[in-house]
Formats: structure tokens, sequence, C-alpha cells
């Protein structure tokens, strides 16, 4: 049996007479910037995250540099986050003005690591900017009690972490802002670019839409100087027609991890930390091993295709170098060497799970 990743059709499959309806509902209404789809989209993201805005932008990346320029960061500013994330996360960052600073990750959640955070706080550090990543909620009790005792700011990555929770508290509604991306293969994906804002401070969510939008106020005048990234009325059609599965699916997402760890438990495969309930959505399985990149040739002859996620720390992107502080991050180029992402999304049978962890096993 061979195994694909990810294949996005038979999440469009399932969801395919409400995606026909949304789109339907578009058309007849005709207003395809700021219809009715991206309040009513804005209102539910929301309420899921327990947070009392969402404004929706244009794209995940977006999502961070204008939270970040919302709760007041901007030239000059540093901005702290994890070594191990996605480029978009720096990017970010950069678009907002301000300096990516790199941070190592817990070798056991692979998330930002508070001590390592610590190290990096300088005088022009405004903000933090911790990365659920792979879908597990990041060490918030610590970076958010590391934020208070400096004066920062606190900006949650949550692409990869829609649904997961702290406490009882939902990703979105921790820190003062937090990004999302509706990418398509995220847990919640649009049928492109898009991304959100959310908050529960009035302040962040009002220049968040000033700043999505040409830094146009009421009257349209433009009070400063921004750029436009807004949530078009399609991408916010079909992602409030998905969000109501949105939780069965993570729960599906939960029950196939459980599977998979359960199997891994004693073999050479290091399987992901256990993490408190609720507080993973499993966008992405990532083991460990020694001998990664032989592992994934194996089971690629097996039939089972496998991603990296990340194959390079931030800082070893040619673009990024300069963010490399040298013995400072070291666990993030380690886990660079030896993560390895299993097939895992909602749509995945037993069957093809089962043939995963066979191979797995196996190899």
């Amino acid at each position: 049996m061979n195994v694909a990743f990810l294949d996005l059709r038979r999440e469009t499959a399932e969801v395919a007479r409400d995606l026909r309806a949304a789109v339907n509902g578009v058309l007849a209404e005709s207003c395809f910037v700021g219809g009715s789809a991206v309040a009513g989209f804005e209102r539910e993201l929301a309420a899921f995250c327990g947070a009392a805005d969402a404004v929706g932008v244009g794209s995940g990346t977006d999502a961070i540099a204008i939270a970040l320029r919302a709760v007041g960061v901007g030239e000059g500013d540093e901005v702290i986050t994890a070594a191990n994330t996605a480029v978009a996360t720096v990017a970010g960052i950069a678009l907002a003005g301000a300096t990516p600073v790199l941070a190592d990750v817990d070798p056991a959640t692979l998330t930002l690591d508070p001590d390592s955070a610590a190290t990096a706080i300088g005088p022009r550090t405004r903000a933090l900017v911790p990365v659920h990543l792979y879908g597990r909620c990041a060490g918030m009790e610590a970076l958010l009690e590391l934020a208070r005792e400096h004066g920062l700011k606190v900006v949650e990555d949550a692409a990869q972490a829609h649904g997961a929770e702290l406490g009882g508290r939902r990703v979105g509604a921790l820190g003062d802002a937090a990004a999302f991306s509706f990418y398509p293969t995220k847990n919640l994906g649009a049928l492109g670019d898009a991304g959100a804002v959310v908050t529960s401070d009035p302040g962040v969510a009002e220049r968040s839409r000033v700043l999505r939008e040409y830094g146009w106020n009421a009257d349209r005048v433009s009070v400063e100087r921004a750029g436009q990234s807004r949530l078009d009325t399609l991408q916010a059609a079909v992602l409030l027609a998905k969000l109501p599965r949105l939780e069965r699916w993570n729960e599906r997402r939960r029950e196939l991890a459980g599977r998979y760890t359960a199997a891994l438990a004693g073999s050479a495969i290091e399987p992901p930390a256990a993490a408190p309930e609720r507080g993973h959505v499993h966008h992405l399985y990532v083991v460990r091993a020694g001998g990664r990149d032989r592992l994934r040739e194996r089971l690629r002859t097996l039939g089972v295709e496998t991603l990296v996620h990340y194959p390079r720390p931030v800082h070893g992107h040619p673009a990024w170098a300069g963010l490399a502080r040298p013995s400072a991050l070291d666990e993030s180029e380690r886990a660079s060497r030896e993560i390895l992402s299993l097939p895992l999304y909602p749509q995945l049978t037993d069957d093809e799970a089962g043939a995963v962890l066979e191979a797995v096993l196996a190899a």
C-alpha cells in the first residue's frame, strides 16, 4: 500500500456540498472584498478561540507582521522567536520592521525554551513570538511570566495549532495577540492564502484593521503608512463552512497520534513528547530518529511518503544566516538533523495508518 503524506482531495470531497453552497452565496452577493462572510468568519473565529476579536488578513505571515505592529513593535525593536520554525515566522517579524532574534527550543517539545529566550533579551527587545509548533501549545506559562518581568508583548504564532488548549483556554487567547494561517494544509485551511489576527485587546483589534488596509481610518484617510492585506470574501466563506468541522477533525488527529505513539513505544523511533490534555492538535506528527535520512529513504521504498519540518533551522537559510548565535541554538540544529514527519491527517484511513506503522517498525 502506498500512503501519501497528505491528500487534500479527501477533505475537499468531504465538504464539497458546503463549499459549493459557500461559493454560490458569495457569487449571489457579489461583494468579493469585504462581503458578509468576512465579518461572519471573524466573529465565529473569535468565539472559537475564546477571544473578543478576530481580524481577517491575507496570510499568516501578514498576520504576524500586523499583530506585532498593532501591539507597538516597529523599527529598531527586537523580537525573540524560536530557531526551529518556518521562515514565515521571522519573515513576519521583519515585515513589521523589527529584527528577529533567535532562541533555542526545548528538546522535548521543540517549542521556544523560556530559559533560552531569557538569555536573548536585550535593551531593544520588545516582544516574544512563541510558536505553537506542529500543533503543540508552547510553554506559555513560563513565557508569559518572562514577558511580564521584562515588560514585553507576546504575539502567538498559532499557524499550526487551531484549537489547541492550555488550562482550558485556546491558543489565540493566551497572549496580547495571535497570528493564524489558513494555508490549505493547516488544520483549518482555505482554498489559498488567508490569515487572521486574534486578540481581546480592542485597541490591538482596531489598529490591526487600520494596518490591513493602507492605514485607513473610518473616513478612508491614511493615518499611518501600511500596505494592504485583506481576507477576501471567498476565502472567508470557505473557512466559515469548514470551521464547524474543526473540532471533529482535531479529535481524529489525536486518535491517530495516540495510535502511532502507542505502537512506537520501545522502538528506536522517538515519538512526540506527551502533551497536556487537548494541548496538542497534531497538525504534524513529528518523530526523531538517528539516521533520519536513511530511514526516510527506506520508508519511501516501502511506499510511505514523509516530509521534514524543518530540514534547516531558520539561521540555516542563507537569507537569515546573520541570525545565527553560536552554541546558543544547539537543540534546534540537532532537531533539524533528526526530525521526520509521518502522514497524519483526519481523512487518513485506519488501514493506511496501520501501513505507516508497519513500514516504520520494519524500517
